[in-house]
């Protein structure tokens, strides 16, 4: 997520000139997809479950209110899935505490241009994350380009303005990068010139320091202002019985065939040929090799054979690859549950709610392994709020009290949830009493409520490290293996949940083994990720578009910051650029700034820089800051200033700035070090510096792919 500082909301018009790409890149894909869901599915009628089709839906989401008796409509832009949670747990509290029914929605799957034919008497939430630089999620890209982009969007029935609607906005992102929340800070300001009425005050979560508790804080202040406009007495509101938002049935009877073991997306007819997506992922061979290998972590690189599909890629663009929560979370979640003897059976989790986003929260029918394996984020902290209706199933009143407390005071949350990173499983667990008391001790909790408490599993994005003109079959990705321990629990090792599963089948492909790691399952659902020999070598991927790209006149300087696996975007930059000139095209001077802590460690790709910049000529180099190698840690903001001069020279000459890795200090500094060249060299006061080095992001000669 991105998001603008004060000081930059005055240029939101210019950032928009940077968001109007990624809309004009979805907006096909996005058309052709949305008329697939809409208009070719039909509804299950035999009497056996099949695989799940996508419901059939009113593109006029205000027709479909109307239908269900909603006078509430919630939208999500969600990439991570925690925007959509957000929507989903404003639906549930609007019902449970005031008894407003909500309809909650995918912005992506309904016509915006009926927004103008909302009663007056209705409301609309925005839920809206921002990525990137500044940029809609995937999901929100068709809306962007129809109500944002468009300079005069049109409307149902000919609608000019939105004079009608009443919303509330909430925004989802990160004080470390350069555009913070800006879309919802864009979209605000946007509705508002259309004539449309905020209620309340627009919420901004901060994903750097806490974004649970932001929107936590932003919902009790959001609610008066809430009732007011739908007219709910505020008083009288209570929290009533809990209301499951799914249903559960295990299965007596089932087709095998029909069963989903951990497939990701809904399975292809026989003889139908495949399109893969984010909603359908290739399983795609992988083969990996070690760049270094330290006492604390392990750097792969690993290369994704894409050949005989519809996917392609651009050199820097992302690629995004699914995980396999490992076999230990999975037993420990099992087991406090009293589900490990049930692991294997069958269930159908459908949404109650017929208004309901999606109808099924994953695949289904699937195993209660497959749900835990491969559905459910059952690696990630559990958030405080999930923690409260958790409490009345408690074993005892000891841990009715411990959930109480971390549910209820925020500092004890933080303490021993959220900075100990403690998944759900572990959580309960530590409230039972421990592993040795904690078999069954929250047997009694309703299966639908693990399902409504815990995100879906997401994937994990990589910023690709090869070139599309180089090896267009072949998308290469830089992994280092995550595993830490907490300040607040340091005897506990959190282990990163697809960089770690990537080393084990790395491990398992080298007939290794690795008794620290955990274990997974390294063979897939039904087996889908070994090859012919038996061996594991194949991961669900799709790949999503980036702005992070190359200047089309390959004359034109380009400066490269990138520590680390930062450094991964620009092996594609570097080897394009040296194609090029092979190709005997003329290639502006190339520079690369590389840090790492040894230069016999950890220097990625040392092997390749040396042929790489021989044949891009004199002008082009690579820089390198190894940070435990000198009495004084240098790192790659040093060696910028050390050659500032230089650098402001090719500024000068209209060079691309490429900055890549962690967000929160490595980029700031970066972007401090530029503005400090632009006073020293450039003899600009502190405030033109400033100003300067924002005009170069507005223009895209500045551009981030980072982190935090």
């Amino acid at each position: 997520m991105t998001q603008p500082t004060p000081a930059v909301i005055d240029t939101l018009d210019l950032i928009l000139l940077g968001t109007v790409g990624l809309g004009t890149i979805a907006w096909f894909a996005r058309r052709q997809l949305a008329d697939k869901l809409f208009g070719s599915s039909q509804p299950d009628t035999s009497s056996k479950p099949t695989t799940p089709q996508a419901p059939k839906r009113e593109r006029n989401f205000v027709k479909l209110m109307q239908q269900q008796s909603r006078q509430v409509v919630i939208f999500y832009g969600s990439q991570t899935g925690t925007a959509e949670d957000y929507a989903s747990r404003l639906a549930k509290e609007c019902a449970q505490r005031f008894g407003v029914n909500c309809m909650t929605a995918d912005i992506e799957l309904y016509d915006l241009s009926y927004l103008n034919t909302l009663p007056e008497d209705s409301l609309v939430f925005f839920v809206m994350a921002t990525y990137g630089e500044g940029e809609p999620t995937d999901n929100a890209a068709d809306f962007w380009e129809q109500l944002v982009t468009d300079e005069e969007p049109q409307f149902s029935d000919g609608g000019e303005d939105l004079n009608s609607l009443r919303y509330i906005l909430f925004g989802l992102g990160n004080k470390t990068y350069e555009h913070y929340n800006a879309v919802a800070r864009i979209l605000d300001k946007r509705l508002t010139k259309l004539g449309a009425k905020r209620i309340g005050e627009r919420g901004e979560g901060d994903d750097d320091a806490s974004l649970e508790e932001d929107f936590l804080a932003w919902q009790e202040s959001m609610w008066p202002a809430f009732c007011e406009a739908l007219g709910v007495d505020e008083n009288s509101a209570q929290m009533g019985p809990r209301q499951a938002t799914y249903s559960v049935e295990e299965l007596e009877s089932y087709e095998k065939d029909d069963v989903y073991f951990g497939e990701i997306g809904t399975k292809v007819k026989a003889g139908a040929k495949s399109i893969y997506d984010a909603k359908r992922p290739y399983v795609a061979p992988i083969v990996s090799r070690e760049l270094f290998k330290g006492s604390d972590r392990h750097c792969l690189h690993i290369d994704i054979d894409i050949s005989g599909t519809n996917l392609s890629y651009q050199t820097g663009d992302h690629v995004a690859m699914w995980p396999t929560n490992n076999e230990d979370e999975v037993l420990r979640l099992a087991s406090i549950l009293g589900l490990t003897d049930k692991l294997d059976a069958v269930v159908m989790v459908k949404a109650i709610d017929p208004a309901a986003s999606k109808q099924y929260p994953f695949p289904v029918p699937a195993t209660y392994r497959a749900i835990f394996r491969h559905y459910l984020d059952i690696c990630a902290p559990a958030s405080r709020q999930s923690l409260l209706p958790l409490v009345e199933h408690a074993p005892n009143d000891t841990a009715k009290e411990t959930l109480k407390l971390w549910a209820t005071d925020k500092d004890e949350y933080r303490l021993k949830v959220g900075e100990a990173m403690r998944n759900l499983g572990e959580v309960l667990e530590l409230a039972a009493g421990g592993s040795a008391s904690a078999s069954g001790a929250f047997a009694s909790v309703p299966f639908d409520l693990i399902v409504e408490s815990i995100s879906r599993l997401q994937p994990r994005y990589y910023s690709i490290s090869s070139s599309a003109k180089e090896t267009p079959t072949t998308i290469a990705a830089t992994c280092v293996t995550l595993a830490y321990q907490p300040e607040t629990s340091p005897e506990r090792t959190v282990h990163g949940v697809n960089t770690n599963f990537l080393y084990r089948m790395h491990l398992q492909g080298q007939g290794q083994q690795d008794a620290s790691l955990p274990v997974y399952d390294l063979a897939g659902p039904r087996q889908a990720y070994l090859n012919a020999e038996g061996r594991s070598c194949k991961v669900p991927v799709h790949v999503r578009r980036s702005q992070f790209k190359l200047p089309r006149n390959t004359n034109v300087p380009i400066i490269m910051i990138g520590p680390g696996t930062g450094v991964a975007p620009f092996r594609g930059f570097v080897r394009e650029r040296a194609l090029q000139k092979k190709d005997g095209k003329s290639v502006g001077p190339t520079i690369l700034f590389f840090g790492s802590r040894h230069s016999q460690n950890d220097f990625l790709y040392a092997d390749e820089w040396s042929d790489l910049f021989d044949t891009l000529g004199a002008e082009s180099r690579i820089i390198t800051a190894f940070s435990r190698e000198t009495d004084h840690k240098v790192y790659v903001q040093h060696r910028l200033e050390e050659h500032g001069e230089a650098m402001w020279q090719l500024l000068e000459k209209g060079a691309y700035i490429y900055v890549c890795g962690d967000a929160k200090c490595m980029a700031r500094d970066v972007n401090q070090t530029f503005v400090s060249l632009a006073m020293e060299y450039g003899n600009k006061s502190e405030d033109k510096a400033t100003d300067y080095i924002k005009s170069l992001r507005n223009i895209g000669r500045y551009q981030e792919d980072v982190w935090s």
